[in-house]
């Protein structure tokens, strides 16, 4: 493992892990799907204007931008509007389980639709991170009254949590075709956001966005960092090591998140929190040791 991609893994971990606080400050006035719009109109603006300014190509083919399109639609759309209709029904312990299953995911469509072996150490250690995984969150695990509109709000996990794989999986393969990273990022950010824009228009959700220091630099922040930053890191981790590993990275989002919210909101932790805690780092351990 080179430490140039030891520290975009580290990296994208702790913006990641970071932006479920700043998320908090976008919510109220305006709907969380138009955040989420707004969010990745403003990150595609600026990576097309820094990659004029820096010379980088943005040239893509007709077929290329086919790909970028279903890129866009599934990382930086889809998968972010269902998992803002599920919290409306689940804790967001419970979603972030849910969405740990990329790991499982990402092996599967590695090895199915790219033709990459997985080594039964990454399957192991996977399995090992969702069960730490599991044991932090248990208490929203098993706290929820599992109703129709609850185990409804799980299978959109699902759903969301294949749609962000698929993503991954089109990513790596978009770059193994020769379509760079910036470019193929730049585009597929503004075709997410028009589509989930479009989303909002069909719901007939109120376009607004709020002024409000607190929204406007937690914006930023999701824009600047969560956005431009981390997603290139990501995608550069998942060309180098394949997207099979670089979805770890989705199991210590959480174990950032308490730390987080440890030192500002008074988290507790408890036994079974430092014990899933520990077992969420041996698993991403053993997976990619040997990376």
């Amino acid at each position: 493992m080179r430490p140039h991609d030891k520290s975009l893994f580290l990296l994208t971990v702790l913006i990641w892990g970071s932006t479920w606080y700043a998320i908090k400050f976008q919510l109220g006035t305006v709907d969380p799907m138009v955040s989420v719009a707004w969010r990745f109109l403003a990150a595609a603006a600026l990576m097309l204007l820094g990659c004029r300014l820096f010379g980088l190509s943005l040239r893509l083919r007709g077929r290329q931008h086919l790909w970028v399109l279903a890129q866009g639609v599934t990382l930086f759309s889809v998968n972010y509007a269902l998992f803002y209709i599920a919290t409306g029904y689940l804790t967001s312990g419970l979603i972030a389980v849910m969405f740990s299953t990329m790991v499982i995911w990402n092996a599967f469509g590695a090895r199915v639709f790219l033709k990459v072996p997985v080594p039964l150490r990454v399957v192991v250690g996977g399995i090992v991170g969702f069960c730490g995984l599991s044991l932090l969150f248990m208490p929203d695990i098993f706290n929820l009254a599992y109703g129709p509109a609850e185990v409804g709000a799980l299978l959109i996990c699902v759903v969301a949590t294949v749609c962000a794989s698929t993503g991954n999986i089109i990513n790596a393969r978009n770059q193994k075709a020769g379509i760079g990273l910036m470019a193929g990022n730049a585009w597929g950010m503004l075709y997410g956001g028009l589509f989930t824009l479009a989303l909002c228009l069909f719901w007939g959700k109120p376009l607004v966005f709020d002024f409000r220091a607190d929204y406007v630099v937690s914006f930023a922040y999701l824009v600047v960092f969560g956005s431009i930053v981390a997603f290139a890191a990501y995608m550069k981790i998942i060309r180098d090591w394949g997207a099979e590993r670089a979805a770890f990275s989705t199991l210590l989002f959480p174990v950032v998140a308490l730390a987080i919210s440890t030192v500002f909101e008074d988290y507790q932790w408890t036994l079974e929190a430092v014990m899933g805690s520990a077992l969420v780092v041996f698993g991403n351990y053993m997976a990619l040791r040997k990376v």
